[in-house]
């Protein structure tokens, strides 16, 4: 058995020696961490931690991170990593002065991403997003959740799917798949969408379940998307093919997707940019884990959550990148660690807990990613040389890591 020992750990950050599922409200401003620390790795878990008079004296592997942090991997719990290209000319046209859904309703968006997609071969999708998630896991993402969405056919949402689970069979990080064939109503449909709902609950689910396809449904529930009334009729159904909820809601609208999320017992309801009393209160009160999306309000020009609000009312909140092609071209967690700080006035720790543990809890992976405890998955990254956690969100503009450990091994990009 390899063992690989870090030494000499300026700050050893997120350590559990009683692990916890989640960190909620005024909690999320503590981040258990060890001064002048060590971390002994056995195989692909965490064997031992704690002070450097407790380090053990030898290893198969010796890393020294004088001057430098170590952190668990980020979670990120909402991306669309398998898409056909980029979207940079509605860039151009929202600089111009378009809005997020004039594009869509030009055809854009992500219709326009549904029509390449249904042109592109299953090898160049796999292709295209295994560079991405290459791409993520040197940025410090040790584990992941990937949408479909971008197919909105029935063959062209099982085409993403069978990528994703191809992705999942060579990746060296954890994979949650996300059935999101409720993304958008396509153009076909556009005056018939009670006929495109009944194609997703009557030939779209049975499909992906049958060919164990997913680990999640979701559902874009928002104005000029989706009703509450057609988001809880295809996550009813979904339940009944063993399809967890995970929901798109109140991104550009107060839309009722919070509660539609909370009474269908969704592990999450994402962005939530549009968002009142009323709703933190009904999330207070449930199981749903509150997903905030920071990447896409900056690259939209869209408010931020109130995250402050959410905090003081107890809420466990999560980070996660919304990697997709149209509002968040980018999966580098550190860049939403550091605006959910600056735009959101988040502490650096409560962001930090935001975007490790809790996000490990949106993706039902707590006990195995999100902290440095013995037993759990050794994914983690050593910083650069920095003094603090707060010099992770304070130099926005730096990628953090230095360093990156998956499965107990140094992680060097294909």
């Amino acid at each position: 058995m390899t063992t690989l020992l870090i030494r000499n750990i300026r700050l050893l950050v997120q350590t559990e020696k009683h692990p916890r599922r989640v960190v909620r409200g005024a909690d999320m401003r503590h981040l258990p961490t060890i001064p002048n620390a060590f971390v002994l790795i056995e195989a692909d878990r965490i064997a031992a931690f704690g002070p450097m008079e407790q380090c053990p004296q030898r290893a198969d592997v010796v890393l020294d991170a004088s001057g430098r942090l170590v952190l668990p991997s980020w979670c990120d719990s909402h991306t669309h990593l398998v898409f056909p290209a980029a979207r940079d000319e509605e860039f151009v046209d929202r600089i111009c002065g378009l809005s997020y859904e004039e594009i869509a309703r030009r055809g854009g968006g992500i219709l326009n991403s549904a029509r390449r997609l249904r042109q592109m071969s299953e090898d160049a999708l796999f292709e295209s997003a295994w560079q991405r998630l290459c791409e993520v896991i040197a940025q410090g993402t040790g584990a992941i959740e990937i949408k479909s969405g971008y197919g909105l056919t029935t063959e062209s949402e099982l085409k993403i799917l069978r990528v994703i689970r191809r992705l999942k069979a060579v990746s060296p990080i954890p994979i949650r798949a996300t059935f999101l064939g409720a993304h958008a109503i396509p153009e076909e449909y556009r005056h018939r969408r009670n006929e495109y709902v009944d194609l997703i609950i009557h030939q779209m689910l049975p499909r992906v379940a049958e060919e164990d396809l997913a680990d999640y449904c979701d559902v874009f529930c928002d104005r000029g998307f989706f009703t509450p009334q057609e988001t809880e009729r295809i996550l009813q159904a979904a339940w009944k093919f063993g399809l967890k909820p995970k929901i798109h809601a109140n991104e550009l609208a107060n839309s009722g997707g919070v509660q539609v999320g909370v009474a269908n017992g969704a592990i999450s309801v994402d962005h939530l940019e549009c968002i009142g009393h009323q709703e933190i209160e009904l999330l207070r009160n449930s199981l749903t884990l509150p997903t905030l999306l920071p990447a896409c309000a900056f690259f939209l020009g869209i408010p931020y959550a109130p995250a402050r609000q959410m905090l003081d009312a107890g809420l466990p909140l999560v980070l996660a990148s919304d990697y997709n092609p149209g509002s968040a071209p980018s999966g580098r967690m550190a860049f939403v660690v550091a605006l959910a700080c600056i735009q959101m006035k988040m502490l650096p720790e409560e962001a930090i807990n935001a975007a490790t543990l809790n996000g490990a809890c949106a993706m039902e992976l707590e006990n195995e990613y999100g902290s440095i405890a013995v037993g759990k998955k050794a994914n983690l990254f050593i910083t650069r040389p920095m003094t603090s956690v707060a010099q992770v969100p304070y130099f926005f503009g730096t990628d953090p890591v230095e360093t990156v450990i998956v499965n107990g091994r140094i992680w060097k990009q294909p």
